[in-house]
């Protein structure tokens, strides 16, 4: 099992939050809230926080801008990965990995199925990373966000938690980007 090293810093990390909903304001969305208020709890910085309807352009558009900002380490979305017409969140934020984090999925929905049993099927929460960003897609329900947050991210996201951690790993991310090709490679 996972433990806290308290010999260890806490590294604050800039993490915001998306809520992809075609109802929702900021006012009643209690997903949002839900991520938000953990994450500062945490130790965490709210890098930033917003609301997109539940169309893939739309959502890229946020996703993407939040991937090229230097002060956003993390991207949690909660709402549109179940299976409706307008469920598009995988759809539109999928094709951004550079590497998909499938791990994430499988204990989503291990924690998921001992709360709501088989009814966990109906979520396609994914997570992967992209331009050194981690990114992270919860289902829209505010208990789906407390246990994704709960149960994964907040030891995932926090310095002190061992055997290991994604804060650990961030420095090389993107070293395939920053490593200068080999002599004489062709590709």
């Amino acid at each position: 099992m996972a433990s806290i090293d308290e010999t260890k810093p806490f590294i604050p990390l800039n993490i915001a939050v998306l809520t992809i909903s075609d109802t929702r304001t900021l006012a009643d969305d209690k997903s949002g809230t839900t991520l938000a208020d953990r994450i500062i709890a945490a130790g965490h910085k709210l890098a930033a926080r917003e609301i997109v309807t539940d169309d893939v352009d739309a959502i890229r558009a946020v996703v993407k801008r939040w991937i090229a900002d230097e002060g956003v380490d993390a991207i949690i979305t909660t709402g549109g990965t179940g299976f409706t017409g307008r469920d598009v969140t995988p759809e539109a934020i999928e094709p951004l990995f550079e590497k998909r984090m499938d791990g994430f999925s499988i204990a989503f929905h291990m924690l998921s199925h001992a709360k709501i049993g088989v009814s966990t099927i109906q979520s396609r929460a994914t997570a992967g990373v992209a331009g050194a960003t981690y990114i992270f897609c919860l289902p829209g329900s505010p208990g789906a966000c407390r246990d994704g947050w709960d149960g994964i991210l907040a030891a995932q996201l926090d310095y002190r938690t061992r055997p290991c951690n994604f804060v650990e790993i961030m420095p090389r991310l993107d070293e395939h980007l920053r490593r200068p090709k080999a002599q004489g490679a062709t590709v």
